[in-house]
């Protein structure tokens, strides 16, 4: 997934918000299984963007004051 921009969240409301949450984290568990069991390379570019797309979220959700 690309990297999100923070505008383009705030625009969301909040069920697409908690889908894209959910979408996410599944694909970061995905990554890191697939790291885990060494079925790709470490691709620390992937994780961390992964990563960053979940916090990002995340905050936007707090701010809106949105439960998970």
């Amino acid at each position: 997934m690309p990297q999100l921009k923070p505008k383009d969240l705030r625009s969301q409301d909040a069920e697409k918000l908690r889908q894209m949450l959910f979408d996410l984290r599944s694909e970061l568990s995905k990554l890191r299984g697939d790291v885990d069991r060494g079925l790709v390379k470490k691709d620390v570019g992937k994780v961390r963007r992964a990563k960053k797309n979940v916090a990002m979220v995340l905050t936007v959700m707090h701010e809106k004051g949105v439960q998970e």
